[in-house]
């Protein structure tokens, strides 16, 4: 039983900051109709930031630098590229983005090399007892970081001008062009919101239990990736809910591997798209997405 709640309690952390990363593809998708495949170098980026300038000035001050950083590399791929491909095809800007993600990742793979880059975490390694149930702290504070960003994500969503015409927009764009929103402003602060859930998300990622920064913190944006689409793509409350799905089915994967061996090692790693496989059977649209509905 307590490795059962050390599970859960360890796949709920997760699943918080893979809602976080899940909450930016969703609300790219929301802004500008585009699935957006760079979320992984846009991760790696602020977590290579962060630990490149922890040692220069300073852990916290860093920590803004990388998010203001990976923030505005996120601008500058909507504005000199997204933006100027607005009405293409759907598959054609998605296509593009993988290029962009590409580009990104090669470069930072070149920079960090086989290194492992450490973030000095204020919190370092230590553990936290929650009910009984020991935890690192720094997962403990990623859920409540994750809790509060997404809390006030929500509320900006439903009660700000931007989320109003967010909403808009996704409902019917021609409409809302007519009225006044614009769409080129609505879509550029959605990929900012989303670059910033990124370098947050990679500041929690890259600390206990997890060595540091590597090359393979890249492959985290690909496991959240299913969390976007089990929600549904169009759904921020699905995000929410598909981030902590996928957190905990990793979770119990890895922690009964030894029960789970007859699937083959390393099981866990593929947990993530059997279950947004799984769930797409049924629910093409995600848990939370829209069906489409076509008249003939």
């Amino acid at each position: 039983m307590t490795q059962f709640l050390i599970l859960l309690l360890n796949g709920l952390s997760l699943g918080a900051i893979y809602a976080l990363i899940a909450l930016g593809f969703v609300i790219i998708f929301k802004a500008s109709e585009v699935v957006s495949f760079t979320h992984g170098s846009l991760l790696l980026l602020g977590a290579y930031s962060i630990a490149r300038l922890s040692e220069s000035i300073g852990f916290a001050a860093a920590v803004v630098v990388g998010v203001l950083v990976t923030a505005l590399a996120a601008l500058v791929v909507e504005r000199l590229i997204i933006n100027r491909l607005r009405g293409a095809p759907v598959i054609s800007l998605a296509i593009v983005t993988i290029g962009v993600d590409i580009i990104l990742l090669t470069e930072l793979i070149r920079r960090i090399g086989p290194d492992i880059l450490n973030v000095p975490h204020p919190w370092g390694g230590q553990s936290v007892s929650v009910g009984g149930i020991g935890i690192s702290e720094n997962r403990a504070i990623a859920m409540v970081v994750a809790t509060v960003l997404i809390i006030a994500f929500f509320l900006v969503f439903k009660y700000s001008s931007w989320g109003v015409a967010m909403r808009a927009s996704a409902e019917d764009g021609e409409t809302a062009a007519l009225m006044g929103i614009r769409q080129g402003r609505v879509s550029a602060v959605a990929w900012v919101v989303a670059g910033v859930l990124a370098a947050v998300a990679a500041l929690f990622l890259v600390g206990a239990p997890t060595p540091g920064v590597s090359a393979a913190s890249y492959t985290v944006a690909l496991r959240a990736f299913p969390a976007a689409i089990l929600g549904g793509l169009d759904s921020t409350g699905g995000a929410l809910v598909g981030g902590l799905l996928i957190g905990l089915a990793e979770s119990f994967a890895a922690g009964y591997q030894e029960n789970l061996l007859f699937l083959g090692r390393g099981f866990g790693d593929v947990v993530p798209f059997v279950v947004m496989i799984a769930v797409l059977m049924f629910r093409p649209s995600g848990l939370f997405g829209t069906r489409e509905l076509t008249r003939v």
